[in-house]
């Protein structure tokens, strides 16, 4: 007999249709939500998630936030809520981050090397990320 399952982290874009001011750039924009989680599957079934975290990337400037818990959690189920400045959390700009199968990176605005999340300086070129 044959098992066939694995542990990977998975993307899950989460609807949201609201005009925004950014409070970063000043501009109108939209905000583009999704979730990252780890998932076990069993023979490419899902069987259970954790690690849920969700990220919010403002539209007009790259800002790339980390939104509470509790608000995605309803946004993911589809209630009608409002996102608030106070429910965001600032991780960066989007092309400073990028992600990676089972880790959350941060990329040097210096010399471009990728990172890991808990890294405070750059490995290569010693620039504070």
């Amino acid at each position: 007999m044959f098992l066939i399952f694995g542990i990977d982290t998975v993307k899950k874009d989460i609807p949201y249709d609201k005009l925004i001011i950014c409070s970063r750039c000043g501009r109108y924009g939209r905000y583009n939500i999704y979730m990252l989680c780890k998932c076990f599957s069993l023979f490419f079934i899902p069987i259970f998630k954790w690690d849920r975290r969700y990220f919010v990337e403002a539209s007009c400037c790259g800002a790339l936030y980390e939104l509470n818990q509790e608000v995605g959690d309803k946004l993911r189920k589809g209630e009608n809520i409002e996102i608030r400045d106070k429910d965001l959390v600032y991780v960066g700009n989007n092309n400073e981050w990028t992600y990676s199968k089972n880790t959350y990176n941060k990329r040097c605005v210096n010399c471009g090397y990728i990172a890991q999340e808990d890294f405070e300086y750059c490995p290569k070129c010693g620039q504070k990320l």
